[in-house]
């Protein structure tokens, strides 16, 4: 759908930023192109907020944060579940929107706000749940603990899931009683000023505040005096950016960061699930830009070709990229020319340093593609451990296929990258399968199953894949302080 095709009610009304209740325009007047990455076409132009826009998000939040924290766990409750019935309500228009505005397909999109929605009543169910403790000390003291808000919370959100992760992540820290500045990808900030119009009023002016902007907006929130936690949701040089920004405050972290991930089949694994497993793990619908793609391979040699032949075979029926908006469509485009320069350099690298190509590795020839940010879902085999496609992430559509055969060695090479996001793996044995899930240096792990996320399971990695857990009890936590209380008894 190009430009001119799009109907008027998809696009926001307001493409300013929002913040205490209201809509404003950049203080320094500087707005910058947003594209559709289907046609490289320039959808609207952005505004771009620097300090003095923060700077002003964030007083309204700290303002807001007085009277927000006293609203009961009920009352608080009751306005996320309304928010999250806004997005059900337009889910569809939100879907296109981010079609538009970051390549991926509108037929899975659609989930998104259904998810975010999800989000929003499960930590709507849990804000009565924030409790402290009774410590025993004896006769002559009672102590207790209690759980209090932190303040302003920054949440700083990625492109794959615009609207998504800027719905579900308001979700944790306003049922604790904070309020939030949302910072957007600057790649695809569209849904977000739209989800302004759905949901800001839903919640008292300043409670929830939505910034767009690129490098300068994410360091002003990470370095802000009343942010007391930034989060991010983003690659690793972004992360460390932002620990080093807020290092000065000494203010905490939540970081979702990047995978390298490895899917490890055993020998008896079931040959159609492995296989529809692997094609499902790498999230070649998101075009493999998705933190929790399983990119690593790691085939048994006894089904290692049979395994591989089955998935060249298959991937280009399942997933052949289309027009965003078509809901036909099953794997859209990248979000940008320079993600698309990257996945083409790291095939260029990977052929040179001697991988084998089994499909893909190119854009594709239908010339209604042409104009746009498409890449093949591409396979390579006969990987090493020293190439570039094994150790990095690619935040695209490169699998690489390794073939194991000795299992300490195979955990030598699937633990010898400095990613611990996800993994997944393949057996019907089931001593295998809870050995290998203890040998594998992650944060989560699937056992015949991929790239499912599950509410209420935490969601995190180790290593450089990240710092905390979401998507779960322990992320409501994460937004709280604990504060004792000695009390002496006369």
């Amino acid at each position: 759908m190009r430009k001119k095709d799009i109907p008027a009610h998809i696009l926001p009304k307001h493409l300013a930023l929002y913040y205490g209740g209201q809509w404003h325009e950049p203080r320094a007047g500087q707005y910058a192109d947003t594209l559709n990455p289907a046609y490289n076409e320039v959808i609207a132009q952005a505004p771009v907020a620097d300090a003095d826009d923060v700077d002003g998000a964030v007083r309204a939040a700290h303002a807001a944060f007085a009277t927000w924290r006293k609203v009961t766990p009920t009352d608080r409750g009751r306005l996320l579940r309304k928010a999250a019935s806004a997005l059900r309500e337009h889910a569809d228009e939100l879907a296109t929107l981010d079609a538009l505005n970051t390549g991926n397909p509108f037929s899975m999109l659609r989930g998104d706000a259904g998810m975010a929605a999800d989000g929003l009543d499960y930590f709507a169910g849990l804000a009565t749940e924030i409790k402290g403790e009774t410590i025993p000390m004896g006769d002559n003291h009672l102590n207790y603990t209690l759980r209090e808000p932190m303040g302003v919370v920054a949440r700083i959100v990625a492109y794959n899931h615009p609207l998504m992760f800027a719905a579900l992540r308001i979700a944790a820290p306003l049922a604790a009683g904070n309020t939030v500045v949302v910072k957007s990808p600057d790649q695809a900030p569209l849904s977000l000023f739209r989800l302004a119009e759905i949901i800001g009023d839903i919640f008292p002016a300043g409670v929830v505040n939505f910034l767009s902007g690129g490098r300068a907006c994410g360091e002003a929130l990470s370095q802000h005096p009343l942010v007391r936690k930034v989060t991010l949701i983003g690659g690793v040089p972004t992360g460390k950016a932002v620990m080093r920004s807020a290092a000065d405050t000494l203010k905490p972290v939540l970081l979702e960061l990047g995978g390298k991930n490895a899917l490890i089949a055993y020998p008896d694994a079931d040959f159609d699930k492995l296989v529809n497993g692997i094609i499902g793990g790498m999230n070649f619908t998101w075009c493999g830009q998705s933190c929790g793609s399983t990119s690593r391979v790691f085939l048994h040699a006894s089904i290692h070709d049979q395994v591989l032949a089955a998935v060249a075979e298959q991937l280009p029926k399942r997933h052949r990229p289309g027009i965003p908006t078509d809901p036909e469509t099953t794997m859209g485009s990248l979000v940008s020319r320079a993600q698309l320069e990257k996945v083409q350099g790291f095939v260029r690298d990977t052929l040179v340093e001697g991988g084998r190509l089994v499909c893909g590795g190119k854009q594709p020839s239908d010339v209604a593609l042409a104009d746009g940010c498409f890449f093949e879902p591409t396979v390579f085999a006969d990987m090493r451990a020293d190439m570039r496609l094994a150790r990095e992430e690619v935040f695209g559509p490169v699998m690489a296929v390794f073939k194991w055969s000795d299992e300490d060695a195979l955990f030598e090479q699937v633990n010898g990258v400095d990613f611990g996001l996800t993994g997944s793996i393949w057996t019907r044995d089931l001593n295998t399968a809870h050995r290998a899930v203890q040998r594998i240096d992650t944060g989560y792990v699937w056992v015949n199953n991929s790239s499912q996320h599950f509410l209420g399971t935490p969601f995190g990695g180790i290593k450089q894949s990240g710092i905390g857990r979401e998507e779960c009890f322990e992320e409501l936590l994460e937004f709280t302080v604990t504060k004792n209380v000695n009390v002496k008894l006369g």
